[in-house]
């Protein structure tokens, strides 16, 4: 028997992918809620000095999973059907976003340059980045499942220079902790690398004409 795929179970996957992206974000303001039934007996001042690391972490996975989830909106916006693949690496991908809250709590609560938590909180972000390349893979290989407007619009070099500059920013955290979560400000290459990817991409179509 034929599976029968209508709009609205494509609706659904979307509503629950959102879901569950919104308790996950909501998840990373926990520890500071627990945290929070200290602050009557010492200062905003002294409060903010003790939770500083765990504010940060949750400032920084805030805007991360935020991001994530833009770049997730934007893919499914070409969205115009799905398959079994395309449903399970969407859960895929979500259960690395789930995951983040855990990795920003340890990278919160960590003391000093430990390599090991660096690592932890970089990969979870290469894997973020890897399970939504999966998806634009599919959909690449898939264009049924494209609105045929948008099929133009895909580009698969964006999220490999994204995938490459962390897989390096996690090498050298653990080779140099010195540096640790600081690596990540290699990030702002990802740009430029992109633009090298689709230039080097687009060269040996040129030479062949």
């Amino acid at each position: 028997m034929a599976v029968v795929r209508t709009e609205r179970g494509l609706d659904r996957l979307v509503n629950f992918s959102d879901a569950t992206v919104a308790i996950a974000i909501t998840l990373l303001i926990l520890p500071l809620v627990d945290a929070a039934k200290d602050i009557g007996h010492q200062s905003f001042g002294d409060f903010f000095g003790e939770n500083f690391w765990e504010l940060l972490a949750f400032v920084i996975s805030f805007a991360v999973i935020a991001r994530y989830w833009v770049v997730h909106h934007r893919v499914f916006e070409w969205v115009q059907d799905y398959d079994g693949r395309l449903v399970w690496l969407n859960f895929l991908w979500l259960a690395t976003i789930v995951f983040m809250p855990f990795t920003a709590n340890v990278l919160s609560n960590s003391n000093g340059e430990r390599a090991e938590v660096d690592a932890l909180y970089i990969g979870n972000l290469l894997a973020i980045s890897l399970a939504m390349q999966a998806i634009g893979a599919v959909l690449v290989r898939s264009p049924h499942l494209v609105r045929e407007d948008a099929r133009g619009a895909m580009d698969s070099t964006r999220g490999w220079s994204a995938i490459i500059i962390i897989a390096v920013c996690l090498v050298l955290a653990v080779l140099v902790p010195s540096v640790g979560m600081f690596w990540l400000f290699l990030m702002f290459l990802s740009e430029p690398l992109h633009l090298l990817l689709r230039r080097l991409r687009r060269r040996p179509s040129q030479t062949t004409e």
